[in-house]
């Protein structure tokens, strides 16, 4: 999958399913939510709490395709082409920090 296609596959979702987009402010609201069901799923099956019961079936997969779907859905709606800023974003990392983590002593 590259982003500029799933942007589309998004697009043509929303225009034959969703009716339209939610405004910008809902769906980073939407955002914030399944976040956090990310969070939930990660603290508790990879840290300290307790995984309840009723969190045993969620699929943390599942979990990040619906952030996935909403900041594809956010890209969008504000015109930002997410190949692009993306591959910039890679290109600025792989330059700005191509040594950093190896000098971290943290990290060893």
């Amino acid at each position: 999958m590259d982003l500029k296609n799933a942007q589309l596959d998004v697009d043509t979702w929303i225009k034959e399913h969703g009716v339209r987009y939610f405004n910008e402010l809902t769906n980073m609201a939407q955002l914030t939510e399944e976040v956090g069901e990310v969070a939930r799923i990660i603290a508790r099956r990879y840290g300290e709490q307790s995984e309840k019961e009723s969190d045993k079936n969620k699929d943390l997969g599942e979990e990040l395709a619906d952030v996935v779907f909403v900041v594809l859905c956010l890209a969008n709606q504000t015109g930002i082409d997410l190949q692009a800023a993306f591959d910039k974003k890679m290109n600025l990392k792989s330059i700005r920090d191509k040594d950093r983590h190896k000098n971290n002593d943290k990290l060893k």
